[in-house]
């Protein structure tokens, strides 16, 4: 043997062993719970109960034995892995079946280990335990007579104590009714006090009693002699002998239980299945003889066979018969068929009451018989289970293996008992019931095993994740379809949208994807912009156009004309992004109402620029919202909302397309649950936070004071950019200005450079190729993209090769 294969047993074997008798310790356990009521007060010594037990835990080993050898598989496999032994012996060069070799013939070891105990031994374990199972039920329970009140124990008689002394053992006040004649309350016994013992043998009870009195009478009267006859005899000491039956624990028969189909093995099962087919056989002759004799059929010859081969050609016309008779002759015929149904539906049920006392044996024998080889199966196919599985989890010790072990057991558990159940009912066969938890573990193993030799994991969660999350979905997109046809309009929406800039054309493009009918568009009107004050349409307006959908340019949002062309279009949900805020007259048309989508946490940052602003105070966190609108500005109750977390590097252009993204999603969520009425509406909390405003930016708002720290410098930069962009004016000795608009930045700690920056802020230094610092108020900000009145947009390395004597130049 080599030292790999060794290594391999050695690492099985202690798990398994300690495994084995863990669980067959635990079950032994829960055994001895079930039958303590039975053990205790009966005077059983160890050596009876560790017997009992003993036997019980033989019974046991069909659950105990797969089981160890699914957890020890899982064990020994598993920590190889988890300790990158199984890693090692694979990039050796040693496949998995290899490695699994060593193991499968122990495992064949302990399959055939598994046969010849539930062949040789569970069966006498069973004989056993019931034989002494009934001599501990036979067994009566150890004397212990109470105090105050009234003890019947003790066969035929009845006692009373009212007081007892546990030290000296002395009862007070004894009262003892003496019923072994039968004859009712004719013999008692009172006593002072007195001891109680029984004999060594405990074949007697012997009561000392001191200072008593005892009396009889009888109680038989004849029609002359109506007395009774009273005897009364008082004592100083008497000695009561009272015969005890059953009270000692006395071994039977080993061999009265030994007809039972558990205790016994499989040549023995054989015989007694061919016993019972022979005599069952020999009954179904017997009852088809019967039930052709019977007076029902007249005609049972035509059921020989042989004479059918020569008397009947074809197919007997039943019809034909009847045909031929005449009409009183037919009623006859059928009064006469009527009247034999009882008595056929008699033979039957005789013959399957009959068959019950030869089916049940019958199939309980041949459960038993399968049930042989079903215990070597399982465990061999646990460990096809256990070694892959463990391969593939990597993961030793007691922890998931125990967890993974239990789940695969109670499989196996359950539909094995389930198995038996339906096969001793008749429901299907002893053989299908006996391997039905078999043929379902076996193409587990064979998968599992399939799957450690290719080194796949065990399943992909992520997959099954999004597959189960897209059921959910669909079926619940379905029920509210379905429910949707009985509401008004069949849940049908017809949107009106209402935005400008291209931050509302996200959301407008996923209305039309998601196939809502946006029957149209309102914007504002064209304006002339530039230096040519040339017209420029908005970014919905255009988007609307290529679309190919109405479009809606109102000057005033409460002129009839443009009310009634809403009211036209009979909408039932208006949808606002970035627009102007609507009157009463326009949100509160629509049955199912106007909702708004706002880029920012609701309530926080209310008003034109919530993106801006967010950045700008430095947020790490914003989002979406969609709103129902009412009178106020952005004060309605919330819908939906979507957080984001604002990453170091994020301004407000990227911000603004992640937000749309998110925002466009947010939309259809919204609409889809107003359709579906699934909304729950809520008000904004603004009593527990303090509340930031996000208003229009201003010229002002960009100049950049460079007196504040880099951080906040740094934040207004990121807020503006690319519009309307953070700006400043250079500055040289002579005192000419340079406006300078600044898109990039970052901060550098203070504490971090090579040599200390001026304390002035506004002051430059570079470089000369890489990059521009500028001294803030606390820290240093680095500026890495700007651009110059009258200039392109440009990276640092750019304007340096332009732009000289920085140094002579500050920031102002």
């Amino acid at each position: 043997m080599k030292k790999l294969d060794r290594f391999l047993i050695k690492s099985f074997i202690g798990p398994f062993f300690i495994t084995f008798f863990l669980v067959i310790f635990t079950l032994a356990l829960q055994f001895l719970w079930v039958y303590i009521d039975e053990l205790v007060g009966k005077g059983l010594g160890l050596g009876v109960i560790f017997e009992f037990l003993g036997w019980a835990a033989c019974t046991l080993i069909p659950m105990a034995l797969p089981l160890a050898t699914l957890l020890a598989s899982i064990m020994t496999l598993g920590g190889m892995g988890e300790k990158n032994e199984l890693l090692a012996m694979k990039a050796a060069g040693i496949s998995l079946p290899r490695i699994l070799t060593p193991l499968i013939w122990v495992s064949v070891v302990i399959s055939i280990g598994a046969f010849f105990a539930a062949n040789n031994l569970i069966p006498v374990s069973y004989s056993k335990i019931y034989t002494l199972r009934d001599d501990i039920r036979k067994t009566k329970e150890e004397i212990k007579i109470p105090t105050g009140t009234f003890y019947d124990g003790i066969d035929g008689y009845i006692l009373r104590i009212d007081s007892r002394d546990d030290r000296t053992k002395m009862m007070h006040k004894l009262i003892i009714y003496d019923h072994t004649a039968h004859n009712g309350n004719t013999c008692v016994t009172l006593a002072d006090s007195g001891r109680m013992v029984i004999s060594p043998d405990k074949q007697n009870l012997v009561f000392h009693l001191y200072d008593g009195c005892s009396y009889q009478e009888t109680n038989r009267m004849s029609y002359r002699d109506t007395t009774l006859d009273l005897n009364r005899l008082k004592f100083k000491e008497q000695e009561l002998i009272i015969c005890l039956d059953n009270y000692t624990f006395t071994r039977s028969d080993d061999d009265r239980f030994s007809d039972e189909v558990m205790a016994k093995g499989l040549r023995a099962l054989s015989h007694d299945r061919d016993s019972i087919s022979h005599r069952y056989d020999s009954l179904r002759f017997y009852q088809m003889k019967r039930v052709l004799r019977t007076s029902a059929l007249e005609y049972n010859f035509q059921f020989d066979s042989l004479w059918l081969a020569d008397k009947m050609r074809g197919n007997l016309a039943l019809d034909s018969l009847l045909a031929d008779i005449s009409p009183e002759m037919r009623l006859e015929a059928i009064r006469n068929a009527a009247g034999n149904i009882p008595l056929m539906v008699d033979q039957i049920e005789n013959c399957v009451r009959e068959d019950y006392h030869y089916v049940d044996p019958l199939r309980r024998t041949n459960i038993e018989w399968y049930r042989k080889f079903t215990l070597s199966i399982a465990c061999f196919i646990f460990f096809f289970i256990g070694g892959p599985l463990g391969a593939i989890i990597r993961k030793g010790g007691f922890g998931t293996p125990v967890i993974i072990s239990i789940f695969f057991f109670l499989i196996y558990y359950i539909i094995d008992i389930t198995g038996k159940k339906l096969a001793r009912e008749g429901t299907i066969t002893p053989f299908e019931g006996t391997f039905i938890s078999t043929a379902i573990l076996l193409p587990i193993g064979i998968y599992l095993t399939y799957r450690s030799t290719k080194d796949s994991s065990l399943v992909n969660f992520d997959s099954y994740k999004v597959f189960f999350k897209n059921l959910g979905v669909w079926i619940k997109r379905g029920y509210y379809k379905v429910r949707n046809l009985f509401r008004k309009d069949f849940g049908r929406i017809r949107i009106v949208y209402m935005g400008t800039p291209e931050f509302a054309c996200g959301p407008l493009d996923a209305l039309l994807k998601a196939g809502f009918d946006v029957c149209a568009v309102v914007t504002v009107p064209d304006k002339p912009s530039g230096r040519g004050q040339k017209v420029n349409e908005s970014a919905v307006k255009r988007y609307a156009l290529e679309h190919g959908l109405p479009v809606l340019q109102p000057e005033k949002l409460r002129d009839p004309a443009f009310l009634e062309q809403l009211r036209a279009f009979k909408a039932n949900l208006f949808v606002v992004v970035a627009f102007r805020m609507l009157p009463r007259e326009v949100w509160a048309m629509p049955r199912l109402g106007t909702f708004n989508l706002h880029a920012s946490l609701l309530p926080q940052y209310r008003g034109a620029a919530p993106i801006n602003w967010a950045l700008i105070n430095g947020e790490r966190q914003t989002g979406v919202t969609t709103f129902m609108i009412d009178e106020q500005i952005d004060t309605g109750r919330i819908l939906k909302q979507q957080s984001y977390l604002i990453e170091d590097y994020d301004n407000a252009g990227s911000l603004h397309d992640t937000l749309m993204e998110m925002g466009s999603k947010l939309v259809v969520q919204t609409v889809e649950e107003i359709r579906d009425h699934r909304t729950k509406p809520q008000n904004q909390d603004v009593d527990h936070v303090t509340l930031r405003p996000a208003p229009k930016l201003t010229k002002e708002l960009g100049r950049i004071d460079w007196n504040r720290s880099a951080r906040e410098i740094n934040n207004l930069i990121r807020g503006l950019s690319p519009y309307p962009a953070a700006w400043s004016i250079f500055v040289n000795e002579a005192g000419e200005e340079i406006p300078v608009k600044i898109y990039e930045s970052y901060v550098v700690r203070e504490s971090t450079l090579a040599q200390p920056e001026p304390s002035d802020s506004g002051t430059l230094s570079t470089d000369g190729k890489n990059w521009i610092q500028v001294r803030c108020g606390r820290d240093v900000l680095r500026i890495t993209e700007l651009q110059v009145a009258g200039k392109k947009r440009m990276d640092v390395s750019s304007f340096l090769l332009g732009f000289r004597d920085l140094e002579k130049h500050r920031l102002v």
